[in-house]
C-alpha cells in the first residue's frame, strides 16, 4: 500500500441557492427529488471516497440545502459565499481531507465510476491536479460527468498565496494558470461515451429541461442509469428532446 492509498479522500460538493445563472437550481425538481439529492446519491456510489461534504454558505437561504445533505447522510460545512478557495480549504481541514475531490452540485448525471477512475489516477502521484471534467487536455469527456482531484497540501498552498478575487472564486483557476508550479493530469474518456460535444450540467432553464427529460425517461426504469443509456436515449430516437451540444473552449 502506497502513502497515497492511506490518505483520506473527501468529496466536497459546492452548492448554494443564490446561483447567478439559475437561482435555486439545487432544489429544482427531478422526478420528485431535488437536483442536489440526486447528485449526492450518485456520489455515494463512489468506492474511493471516504467522506462526502456539502459545502454551502452561511446565508439563511441555504438552510434548505442542509436538510438534503442530512437526508443523504452527507456531512456539512458552511463558509464564505464568494471565496470558494477558503470554503474548500476550511471544509477540507475540518473533515481531515488528505485528498480533495471537487464536485459541482449542478452535475446530476455524474458517473461514480469515472470519479473513482480519476481518484485512482491521482493516487499514482503523476500530477498535482487531476481532472476528468469536460475535455481537459483533449480527454474527450462530456460536460458534467467527472471531478477534479488535488491534495490538501496543494489546496493549502493556493489558499495562502492567492489574493485575486477571480482566483478565489474558482478553486481550479490558479492551478490551470500556473503550469510552472502544478502538473495538470487527466485520463482519456472511454470510447463508448467519448462525446465532448455533449453538455450534461445545469446552468440554464433549457439545460434543466433537458436533464429533466433524461430523468423522466430513465429514472423510473433504472435509477443508476449510465451515460451510455443517455446516449442511446437520443441516438435511438427515444427522446423527444434534442441533445444539448456545445462548442466549449477552456480558457485556463
Amino acid at each position: 500500500m502506497t502513502t497515497m492509498d492511506r490518505m483520506t479522500v473527501v468529496a466536497i460538493i459546492q452548492a448554494r441557492m443564490g446561483s447567478k445563472r439559475l437561482p435555486g437550481k439545487s432544489m429544482a425538481d427531478l422526478v420528485n427529488k431535488p437536483l442536489l439529492w440526486h447528485v449526492l446519491e450518485r456520489v455515494k456510489r463512489s468506492k474511493q471516497i471516504a467522506k462526502i461534504v456539502l459545502a454551502t454558505t452561511t446565508k439563511p437561504e441555504d438552510e434548505i440545502l442542509l436538510k438534503i445533505a442530512k437526508e443523504c447522510s452527507a456531512d456539512i460545512f458552511r463558509g464564505s459565499e464568494n471565496d470558494l478557495v477558503d470554503r474548500y480549504y476550511q471544509a477540507a481541514r475540518a473533515y481531515g481531507a488528505d485528498i480533495v475531490v471537487r464536485i459541482c452540485a449542478d452535475n446530476p448525471v455524474l458517473e461514480p465510476e469515472e470519479i473513482d477512475r480519476i481518484i485512482e489516477y491521482h493516487k499514482k502521484g503523476e500530477s498535482d491536479f487531476s481532472s476528468n471534467t469536460h475535455n481537459i487536455n483533449g480527454n474527450g469527456y462530456p460536460d458534467g460527468l467527472g471531478a477534479e482531484v488535488f491534495n490538501f497540501s496543494k489546496l493549502e498552498e493556493v489558499w495562502k498565496v492567492t489574493t485575486n478575487s477571480r482566483h478565489r472564486e474558482h478553486p481550479h483557476t490558479y492551478f490551470y494558470e500556473h503550469p510552472d508550479k502544478y502538473r495538470i493530469g487527466t485520463i482519456p474518456c472511454p470510447t463508448s461515451f467519448r462525446r465532448p460535444e455533449l453538455k450534461l450540467d445545469v446552468n440554464t432553464p433549457k439545460e434543466l429541461e433537458f436533464i429533466r427529460a433524461i430523468y423522466e425517461y430513465w429514472y423510473p426504469k433504472k435509477q443508476n442509469f449510465h451515460i451510455t443509456d443517455i446516449i442511446s436515449w437520443f441516438e435511438q430516437g427515444l427522446s423527444t428532446k434534442p441533445p444539448l451540444l456545445i462548442a466549449f473552449k477552456l480558457e485556463n
